[in-house]
């Protein structure tokens, strides 16, 4: 029985019923200790327990440590003591009992026991970074300041990470030992040789030292690093660094030094700052010149590595046009078009075909040479398989150029040919277009007549050559075309036929014939739009009275053909007709009533959907007969 219960139980209720399940946690009372023998009772008891505890689980350090604390709690600082040694007899590389413990002494200022205690801890565990910390933070509290430097020194010996050091650093930084620093930085870059290393120091040294030193610790930083290891940012604050002292020269010679030895994915940051420096400092010639030439050789690296990777190919002779050198734009043009597709597939040729379009616009618009772009067009004509594929692009491109050079016949001769290799409706479009442009009628009519010869289908072409007539007054021209049209055996797309036919009649004010071309077309199709666009008609033209008489028509045939929906649809037209004073009761009465359904599926499954009861359904009479059935037997059962 999948039907729902009588009665629903929320969310909501079943998380109140289990919070007042809860069972409450009763607190242990709190103890008052009125005089020492009760205290001895109540520490005696408590110790009992905490041995019982670590006796049972002698591994478990938080029992261990919460024992320790509550000795602490209890000021027995000897007994506390002397658990956290129990404990570190269990396990004596445990942090947390030495962090405990040392924290203990010092709370209590026994400053000697907690030094000897991180002795043994960074004895025992020396890659601990945080016993050094503490260590070292205890001595300069105390103000051994030679005590936590040798605690430093101690720790720099087993060679730590990087921050570490720099602890270190900033230790000898806060006491103004300059000497000291520089011993720590070269200590540093000897284990650490990271950039990041060496800026640190060189910024050190210009906050301390002079230009030279910070000349001297970069130089070293770009001979230690070399080039597989070298990074950008180095050479960028090198390059800042010269510029703060106006030294623009060094700072440019820094920068190209830099752009000719580090690749391109690793020098963005690079390129930009260098940018910015020579548009404040410098030509911006120059600037363009070392990005184009660096642009120059990744264009080159990406061609080299998929010749046939057009993209790369395209931007590369943008890059050439835009530096403005005709030689090196030609010869990028020639290499990329001599790597032709080798698959007779037109969405692999379709990108390279661009190149040929670039290079004969570039030839055409730039260069002004006007025999290399017919030659550009021609070659790019003869190589294309065009008994498998054309591309009407760049026909139309070719046509309009001759049409620029003032050559009409040269411009319909291409189109002709295109169009008798291989035909498609794009280039009847453009070379329709070319003729309208031209004002040759006859020949828009002719061409016109070759594409419904070659594609009698094409609704839209109908449609084209039909308006053409029209705009031109030949509206007996026009409505042949129509009907030649409509009374082909397949067309893609009928609807759009026939409605420019209906408008086109509608705009000549030819009533009859719109109501003729309606009749026709419900003899081939009982869409509900076109009964609803034929009842718009009626009712603009004779009223509310052949409206309703349309409605009734096709809500009759469509209630033949048995489509539901698009007969609920057109009764809500017509209860949308009549709401405007008319008899809207009538329709109401037509209205069905929406019931679910079951029905079963393919593999067996039960579907539920929705459907449509109208009155005067059979199907829905039937509904009724069995209910009233229905209740005639309840009523036999209760007397």
């Amino acid at each position: 029985n999948k039907n729902a219960a009588a009665v629903q139980i929320t969310a909501e209720q079943l998380i109140r019923e289990a919070f007042d399940r809860q069972s409450t946690v009763q607190k242990a009372p709190r103890q008052k200790v009125l005089d020492g023998e009760e205290l001895s009772d109540y520490q005696m008891r408590r110790r009992r327990e905490f041995e019982e505890g670590v006796r049972r689980n002698r591994s478990n350090i938080g029992e261990w440590l919460r024992y320790a604390t509550w000795e602490e709690s209890q000021q027995e600082i000897a007994r506390s003591r002397s658990i956290y040694e129990r404990a570190l007899d269990v396990d004596a590389r445990s942090q947390t009992v030495y962090i405990k413990y040392a924290e203990m002494e010092m709370k209590n200022k026994n400053i000697n026991l907690a030094r000897n205690l991180f002795d043994r801890a960074v004895t025992v565990l020396p890659r601990v970074s945080q016993f050094w910390y503490r260590f070292a933070y205890m001595e300069e509290l105390v103000d051994n300041v030679q005590g936590a430097r040798e605690v430093f020194d101690r720790w720099m010996q087993w060679e730590p990470e990087y921050e570490a050091w720099m602890a270190f650093i900033k230790f000898e930084q806060r006491y103004k030992e300059v000497q000291n620093v520089r011993g720590v930085f070269e200590r540093l870059v000897f284990v650490h040789p990271e950039p990041k290393a060496w800026l640190r120091w060189a910024q050190f040294e210009e906050t301390n030292g002079d230009a030279d030193s910070v000349r001297e610790v970069f130089g070293r930083a770009i001979d230690r690093l070399g080039e597989e290891h070298m990074d950008q940012h180095v050479f960028i604050s090198f390059a800042k660094f010269e510029v703060r002292m106006r030294e623009h020269e060094r700072a440019r010679a820094i920068y190209k030094y830099a752009l000719q030895r580090l690749p391109r994915a690793q020098s963005q940051s690079l390129y930009n700052q260098y940018t910015v420096f020579e548009k404040q400092f410098g030509d911006t010639n120059e600037v363009e010149e070392v990005v184009v030439r660096k642009r120059r050789m990744q264009y080159e690296a990406m061609v080299k590595r998929d010749p046939r990777d057009y993209d790369a190919w395209i931007d590369f002779a943008k890059l050439e046009e835009s530096a403005g050198d005709r030689d090196r734009i030609r010869d990028v043009y020639e290499r990329a078009v001599a790597e032709h597709p080798t698959t007779a597939e037109k969405d692999v040729w379709r990108r390279y075909i661009y190149i040929w379009l670039f290079y004969a616009l570039y030839e055409e618009t730039q260069a002004r040479d006007v025999d290399r772009a017919r030659q550009v067009y021609g070659a790019a004509l003869d190589l294309i398989p065009h008994e498998r594929f054309t591309f009407g692009k760049l026909w139309h491109q070719y046509a309009w150029f001759e049409i620029r050079q003032g050559n009409v016949d040269k411009a319909r001769r291409a189109l002709g040919q295109a169009l008798g290799r291989c035909p498609k409706n794009s280039l009847f479009r453009s070379y329709i277009n070319l003729e309208l442009e031209l004002r040759e009628f006859d020949r828009v009519r002719t061409l016109y007549t070759k594409h419904i010869e070659f594609n009698p289908a094409n609704c839209a072409t109908w449609v084209e050559f039909a308006r053409f007539e029209s705009a031109l007054g030949e509206e007996t021209r026009a409505r042949a075309v129509y009907e030649l049209a409509v009374e082909q055996p397949t067309l893609d797309m009928p609807e759009i036929l026939w409605k420019a036919y209906i408008d086109f009649e509608l705009e000549l004010g030819h009533t009859d014939r719109v109501r003729s071309l309606y009749e026709r077309l419900l003899k081939l199709t009982d869409h509900v739009k076109v009964w609803i666009s034929r009842a718009q008609f009626e009712l603009d033209t004779q009223g509310q009275e052949a409206a309703r008489s349309v409605f009734e028509e096709g809500d009759g045939r469509l209630r033949d053909v048995g489509r539901k929906e698009e007969r609920l649809a057109l009764l809500e037209a017509w209860r949308s007709m009549e709401s405007d004073g008319g008899d809207i009761e009538s329709v109401e009465r037509r209205m069905p009533t929406r019931v679910r359904r079951r029905r079963v599926l393919d593999d067996g499954s039960m579907e539920e959907y929705f459907d449509y009861v109208f009155p005067d359904d059979t199907q829905g009479s039937r509904f009724k007969l069995l209910a009233k059935a229905h209740m005639w037997k309840q009523t036999q059962h209760s007397e």
